[in-house]
């Protein structure tokens, strides 16, 4: 199953993104495969506001365990989350 996880950061937490991201780094590699593609929001000024990952867990219950220990998430830099199923296409695979 393929997810769409847009996370927007709370009001003025820029730079508490940018101390935890090491740590939501680390953790993204170590997703390894379930990582389909990732990335910041920006907001007009080219500054971080947010996350957008698509992940693919074999059910909702390993995206919300991955949830769970996310440093974003433990930190309450990411306020908003939205999640939804996706189904993922990429041109020339299979």
């Amino acid at each position: 199953m393929q997810f769409i996880v847009k996370a927007y950061d709370g009001e003025g937490m820029l730079e508490k993104r940018m101390a935890v991201r090491p740590r939501h780094l680390q953790g993204m590699a170590r997703l390894g495969g379930h990582v389909i593609c990732a990335g910041g929001l920006l907001d007009e000024s080219g500054k971080m506001k947010g996350s957008v990952l698509i992940l693919d867990f074999a059910d909702r219950s390993g995206l919300e365990d991955y949830l769970a220990g996310e440093p974003y998430v433990q930190e309450h830099v990411w306020e908003k989350i939205e999640i939804e199923r996706m189904n993922v296409v990429i041109p020339g695979r299979e």
